[in-house]
């Protein structure tokens, strides 16, 4: 639906109110944004470091005898902890009319709507969170404070489609 069309069926609010809640009915996708670049440019560097250390290792005055293998297992140790590094790059979550996925660093999970009483951001949280019944809650490290407004339009999109799923 273009904008041309919600103006020219316009009968009246109504139908802007149709057409604002078949929008929310399309899936919609989060991820984190400054982690992303920080993640990045921390694995730019790590492998960069760890690269530079493994192929001047073999000219040290230290005594010590390093070898063509000590040389690549610094760089693969490099190439391990920057890809580790972009695990922080992972998060995002993924909510239709139905439910929400949410992908953590190492875990995944998916949520009917009807078993998230409230998308919450607290006071003080780094992330915002899935309030679950009987004093449980589920993080979503993709929605995090340092994003700023986009975390603003993230919670509220999550939040108009939980209401409009419990309303159902």
């Amino acid at each position: 639906m273009t904008v041309a069309d919600e103006t020219q069926g316009s009968d009246d609010v109504q139908g802007a109110d149709q057409g604002a809640e078949q929008r929310l009915a399309e899936p919609v996708q989060f991820r984190p944004h400054r982690s992303l670049i920080m993640a990045s440019v921390l694995a730019v560097l790590i492998l960069v470091a760890f690269t530079v250390v493994g192929l001047l290792l073999r000219q040290s005055d230290t005594g010590a005898v390093f070898r063509t293998s000590d040389q690549v297992a610094m760089i693969l140790l490099g190439v391990l902890l920057a890809a580790g590094t972009m695990l922080w790059a992972v998060p995002r979550v993924r909510a239709d009319a139905e439910g929400i996925e949410v992908r953590n660093v190492l875990t995944s999970k998916r949520f009917a709507w009807r078993e998230v009483l409230s998308v919450s951001f607290p006071d003080g949280a780094a992330f915002a969170r899935l309030e679950l019944p009987d004093d449980e809650y589920y993080t979503v490290m993709a929605v995090q404070v340092v994003d700023g407004w986009r975390a603003v339009t993230a919670v509220r999109a999550l939040r108009a489609l939980h209401r409009q799923a419990w309303q159902e």
